[in-house]
């Protein structure tokens, strides 16, 4: 019987494999999305052409990822994206206000408390269901 120690061990190395985050899609999923968010607080007309687009991929990237491998993260930070680009949406129809800074700011800080949690919580949130013999 495999002890618990085994268990994450062979845990970590299924889900490693599936991690999209750990492959090179990540740059295209996470890293230039981020850049184009960061980029669009300089320009004065374009956020929400650029922000909506990186929300959404890494929304769905997120969403995807967690399905894949179980990522802890990706559970909190994909429904985030995914409500950050509507909110976008929706401050472009000035349906709602929006700050671009405080909003960039609060959305990016969220994601980094959720990557955060997985220190104390543990990378992935599958168990034992993908451990049984």
């Amino acid at each position: 019987m495999a002890t618990k120690t085994d268990r994450f061990a062979i845990l970590s190395e299924c889900c490693d494999a599936k991690d999209l985050v750990r492959q090179k899609t990540g740059i295209l999923l996470w890293c230039f999305p981020t850049i184009a968010l960061v980029a669009g607080l300089s320009l004065a007309t374009l956020p929400p052409w650029i922000w909506i687009p990186a929300f959404l991929i890494m929304g769905f990237g997120c969403l995807v990822n967690a399905s894949r491998c179980g990522r802890l993260h990706c559970y909190i930070t994909g429904p985030i994206f995914l409500l950050a680009a509507i909110y976008v949406g929706l401050s472009t129809m000035s349906i709602v206000p929006i700050r671009p800074g405080i909003f960039l700011f609060s959305v990016l800080s969220i994601a980094m408390l959720a990557c955060l949690a997985e220190l104390p919580l543990g990378r992935y949130k599958r168990s034992a269901k993908l451990l049984r013999y």
